[in-house]
Order: C-alpha cells, then structure tokens, then sequence
C-alpha cells in the first residue's frame, strides 16, 4: 500500500480537476497549466499511489473505480483543507477558492442564485458551482459544501441552520379560478382539476389549517403530475388546474394578477427553510458567509409576500 508520505497532496488539486473537466484539457484551461504538465501530473499521481486511476483512449477519459474511490477522498481532503484555512484566515479578507452549493429549483432561482452574485461582488476570487435540484442530494458523495433544504429534515449527521418559514397555498389562474375564486370553499376545489409535483411524499393530499385554527383535507383521485415545483408553477400558469405552491414562488403572480389565491385565510402548515452542511471541525467561512446573503434575499421579500396573504 502506498504511504501518503510518498504522494505529492499537490497533484490531488489536478486529479480533481481532470475528473469535473472531464479531459486533461479542460483541466488544464481551469488551472493555467499547458496539457503536457497536467498529463505528467497524472502520469506521476498513478505511480505514487500505485493504482490506474485514468483510462485515456484516443476518444475519451475515463475514470477508474479506483479512481472514482481516490476522487471522493480527494475532494475531502481539498475541502478539509480549505475549512482549515479559512479558519487561520479569521474573519477578515477576501474568500477563496470553490464553494459548492445545492438548492432547490424554485428557491434556488429566487434566492440563493442572487445571493451568489452579491457574494461574488464582494469576493471576486471565490469560485461558484450552484446546483440547482429538487431531489435531495449527498452532500460528502458530491462534494458540496451548502443545501439549502425546505420542509421537514430527516435525522442526520448534518449541520442546520434556519433561513426562514414559508407557505403553500392553493392557487389557480383566473379562468380556472372564476371571478370569485378567492372565496371557494375546500369541497368545490375537490371537483377541479389539480396540478402537483410528483415527488412530494404524498402527491395527491393537501392538509391545510386557517388563520383562526380551523384544519381540513383533500385527497384528489389523480393530477396533472410533474418533477419540479417550476413546472407545476408554468402548468398553473397556464390553466391546468388548481395548485399547492409556495408564496415565495408565487407571491409576485399573485401580486400581478396572473394567479388567483383561492381559500382566503387557509394555508398549509408553516414549514423551515434550512441551510445544511457537513458537520466539521473548522466551520466554513464561506458556508457563514452564504447563510446570511440567501437570509437577506429572502427578508428583502418578505414584505411582498405578506402584502398578498
């Protein structure tokens, strides 16, 4: 087995690279480094470690699976490194190096991809990779530093910090809706068609509760079914049926006339919108720094969403 006294740590920064470049090429554009240095750097990381962790061919790169193994606990000594960093580096200078974030669509959209740019404004050196999905995630296996995460956490090793709460209510466009859709009751909007993101845990349920501490429920008997929450918002835009979006998805078509709010006074149950990230011995500045940029975007808009409740 090959002792990591033998290694070159360096050479683990261009492995990393080669591998999320997918080419010795690209890896060497994102480096500053000729194509012939980064092959040598491979060339001489594989007989350090003793193991192929590179296939060329003359078409392509593949990764080995000793490869993909040494990959991931590569990345974790890279981010270990630069956690270690941040934390000599106090609370002052600029921020560097890469930081990785996953969110939602919707709310990723919305807020987290302006509070990137504000972030970047003010730290031109750090690097952004936002990744922007509704399905959750590992965040050690994919080498992110930050989720933002809506609703309910389930247990893990995870750190958490609250951003904020939010909402869903049941919406429509005006032709679905009817001049007084606003005051639809519950069992009239069971005989409507609905619209509704397939990857909730239950799809087809709406449990809602109003302002004064009444609750009830509906079950519809099929949807108009979709993966994301934008695409359940577009489909309600365009007359598909009624929906259970977020307010801050829909607030501004609301606002604007484009949807209707239909149950005055009902809502579903508020729920957390959370920031997760590895629990580590060095906290990342980067990671503080992210947290409270996506929490001033979203008290920005907190006055518009409460305008339309």
């Amino acid at each position: 087995m090959a002792d990591v006294r033998d290694v070159n740590l360096n050479r683990l920064a261009v492995f990393v690279a080669v591998v999320e470049a997918g080419s010795l090429t690209g890896a060497g554009e994102r480096l500053g480094l000729a194509k012939t240095m980064v092959s040598k750097h491979m060339q001489r990381l594989e007989a350090e470690v003793g193991a192929s962790l590179l296939v060329r061919t003359t078409r392509r790169l593949n990764v080995t699976e000793a490869g993909r193994t040494f990959y991931d606990a590569s990345c974790l000594v890279l981010r270990a490194a630069e956690e270690g960093l941040s934390a000599i580096a106090g609370e002052v200078g600029p921020l560097r190096g890469t930081l990785r974030v996953n969110a939602p669509i919707d709310y990723g959209s919305l807020f987290v991809a302006p509070a990137l740019v504000e972030m970047r404004r003010a730290h031109p050196e750090l690097e952004v990779d936002l990744q922007c999905v509704d399905q959750y995630v590992d965040l050690v296996g994919e080498g992110i530093d930050v989720a933002i995460r809506l609703g309910r956490l389930a247990d893990s090793n995870y750190r958490a910090v609250k951003i904020g709460e939010f909402v869903k209510w049941m919406v429509a466009s005006p032709a679905v809706a009817g001049a007084d859709g606003e005051h639809t009751e519950l069992a009239t909007l069971a005989g409507m068609p609905y619209v509704a993101v397939a990857t909730l845990p239950r799809p087809l349920s709406v449990a809602l509760e109003h302002r004064d501490g009444r609750k009830d429920s509906l079950r519809y008997p099929s949807a108009f079914l979709t993966n994301t929450a934008t695409a359940c918002r577009a489909a309600t835009l365009a007359g598909g049926g009624v929906a259970l979006l977020t307010d801050f998805s829909i607030a501004h078509d609301v606002a604007a006339g484009r949807l209707v709010r239909l149950l005055d006074g009902w809502t579903t149950a508020p729920a957390s919108i959370q920031a997760i990230f590895p629990a580590t011995k060095f906290p990342s500045r980067k990671v503080r720094v992210l947290i409270d940029a996506v929490r001033a975007q979203w008290e920005a808009t907190a006055g518009a969403r409460s305008e339309v409740v």
